[in-house]
């Protein structure tokens, strides 16, 4: 189900994240799809701030993943792009996903899916010939 489309400014993308935040019931697991640039840290940006994150968000490529605390939980941010063998953090993963107020949010999944709970939300971000971004729910 396509949920927004023409998105053409990262602000667009952080809204979606934010109001995508305000419909987040703790546990709750998001997998965010999409090319390199496509947008998933900024949405991921949007959700800690709906959920009231008051750290600035920042990828995290190069630590695999991030921690931020927010009123009455904390929301744990993960990218596996540079691990085919993601090893011990599927332990870190699966100790997170299990947590009762805790929002996971993971890019690049692959490596992990088989830990991903089932019914998790799953957003595709596709990037538009114009440069234009459409986010699909799967």
């Amino acid at each position: 189900m396509i949920l927004m489309e023409n998105i053409a400014s990262e602000e667009e993308m952080f809204k979606f994240g934010f109001e995508l935040a305000k419909r987040i019931v703790c546990p709750a697991t998001i997998e965010l799809i999409g090319d390199v640039g496509a947008g998933k840290t900024t949405i991921t940006k949007g959700i800690a701030q709906g959920l009231g994150v008051e750290d600035e968000v920042t990828s995290p490529s190069f630590t695999l993943s991030k921690k931020y605390s927010f009123p009455g939980g904390n929301l744990v941010h993960y990218d596996f792009y540079r691990l085919s063998d993601p090893g011990i953090m599927c332990e870190d993963l699966a100790e997170n996903i299990a947590e009762p107020n805790t929002v996971t949010v993971v890019e690049w999944a692959d490596t992990v899916a088989d830990l991903l709970p089932e019914g998790h939300k799953k957003y595709l971000i596709k990037i538009n010939d114009d440069g234009t971004r459409t986010i699909e729910e799967l």
